[in-house]
């Protein structure tokens, strides 16, 4: 099987589970106990601390381990509605964000939050004149703002240090969803600076079930989880030491590849330069400058991505039609459609995800594979194909 969906989920690294078995086996202990095993496992999960700080530009003090990008969202989001209170709190978001950013904010306005969803272009970049008048709107009476560093579906990086700016130049504290953006572009905390920032090792190959939360030192902060009092009482429930020196162990590896500029950025140029030559009524997705390395989004006119899902799994290739949060659903993408896709093109829209484990091999297989796949399927269905279009800046 050729994987190339790696938006959803990366393998988990060789050297990752290498760190992490021992703490799964004589490394059992609570790191919150007072004896030697229980003292090293905390020492494991302090190193483990430096090196996820260390990959945002953070200090390690600001980073809080949760269950992953999910929680860190929520628990970000929560504390935001609460300080600002529903009376007065206006929420400034984006139309394209992640359900993880959605949900809680539709579950604001139901109980009196102004939310404002600002829209993007045809690239899927933010339409900052109109997130800067929502800003400026919220000045008085307090709010907050939250905005993806990049897009799950399409890999489209936002202008998150001038959205940022504009946030507090507003008096309005900011989260970033950087899920999709930490360990594959360089992502720094203090450029912005942004107040909370989530993101999920399981993202740039460390493990499902953990992630982190970075809260700017000197922000007011008060847990979505109480109980026990760990992580300095920001997120109580024993810490996941397995879990956690894996994610550190990931984010050391990607600082690594960062610095030597091991992106695979080149195999999804050479890919889309296949799948383009090849398959006409090819459409590539999303602003081709600011978007992440790794990520190509395309439509194939007289085609539905659900029957290419299938064909494609058939010949061994495995990609996805958005977020996989969103698989089985069949209405369109809130993503493309913000985007002003109609509903046909949303529908025959795919998303190829390559990590750092993709190969130039693999990317050519999967291209040859995409167009059997697509000239099969609009044979079947009768579709026509009409020209080539790629979306540029």
């Amino acid at each position: 099987m050729i994987y190339l969906d790696a938006n959803a989920t990366t393998p988990l690294l060789p050297e990752v589970l290498d760190a992490m078995l021992p703490w799964l086996r004589e490394g059992f202990h609570n790191p919150n106990a007072s004896y030697r095993g229980a003292k090293e496992a905390r020492k494991a999960i302090e190193d483990a601390r430096e090196k996820v700080a260390a990959l945002i530009g953070a200090d390690p003090d600001e980073i809080v381990f949760t269950s992953g990008g999910t929680e860190s969202t929520n628990a970000a989001l929560k504390w935001l509605a609460r300080l600002v209170g529903r009376k007065s709190g206006k929420v400034i978001t984006s139309a394209i964000e992640h359900s993880a950013v959605l949900k809680p904010v539709e579950t604001f306005a139901d109980v009196g939050y102004a939310v404002t969803k600002a829209g993007v272009d045809a690239g899927g970049r933010l339409l900052v004149d109109e997130y800067r008048t929502a800003c400026e709107a919220a000045k008085e009476g307090g709010g907050f703002a939250s905005i993806m560093w990049a897009n799950n579906e399409t890999g489209v990086i936002q202008p998150i240090d001038e959205a940022c700016e504009i946030a507090k130049q507003n008096g309005l504290a900011f989260h970033t969803d950087a899920i999709q953006a930490v360990g594959k572009i360089p992502v720094s905390v203090r450029e912005g600076p942004v107040d909370f920032l989530s993101l999920s090792g399981h993202k740039f190959h460390g493990p499902k079930g953990v992630g982190a939360l970075y809260v700017r030192s000197g922000a007011r902060f008060e847990p979505l989880l109480r109980g026990g009092g760990q992580e300095k009482d920001r997120r109580s429930g024993t810490e996941n030491t397995a879990g956690i020196v894996g994610l550190g162990k990931a984010a050391e590896l990607a600082a690594a590849r960062l610095a030597a500029w091991q992106t695979p950025a080149a195999i999804r140029s050479a890919f889309e330069a296949k799948v383009v030559e090849s398959i006409t009524g090819c459409t590539i997705n999303g602003d081709l400058i600011h978007r992440l390395p790794g990520t190509s989004h395309l439509s194939f006119t007289g085609c539905e991505a659900a029957g290419l899902l299938i064909l494609l799994d058939d010949l061994g290739v495995a990609c996805s039609a958005g977020s996989a949060c969103m698989t089985g659903k069949q209405q369109p993408s809130h993503v493309q459609k913000a985007m002003g896709f109609s509903d046909a093109k949303a529908k025959s829209s795919l998303r190829f995800g390559f990590s750092s484990l993709s190969t130039m091999e693999e990317a050519m297989e999967a291209a040859a594979a995409l167009a059997k796949a697509v000239e099969k399927l609009r044979r079947v269905q009768g579709g026509n194909t009409g020209p080539v279009v790629v979306y540029s800046v």
